[in-house]
């Protein structure tokens, strides 16, 4: 959550039109801890869609589920706000 309130930027045409809520992204957690397949399951706008899509990709890698002491995939689920002040 840190990430990524630092890194995400409020798109300015959405914050011109005061367009905000929440994007729920769904993305799958690599062996590797990798980031792959980034959906969004329920978006507000394309500007914030498209912002919380950039930053989930450009996240650092995770530590991968496990199984049995093994790294396996994991799906997750990532519910992410745009609030105007």
């Amino acid at each position: 959550m840190k990430y990524l309130a630092m890194n995400i930027k409020y798109p300015v045409e959405a914050q011109k039109k005061g367009i905000q809520g929440q994007v729920i992204c769904q993305f799958i957690i690599e062996k590797d801890g990798k980031i792959n397949n980034v959906n969004v399951i329920r978006g507000v706008n394309k500007l914030l869609d498209n912002e919380a899509i950039r930053v989930i990709q450009a996240m650092p890698r995770w530590h991968p589920g496990l199984e049995k002491g093994q790294p396996v995939r994991v799906q997750y689920t990532l519910p992410i706000n745009f609030k105007l002040q």
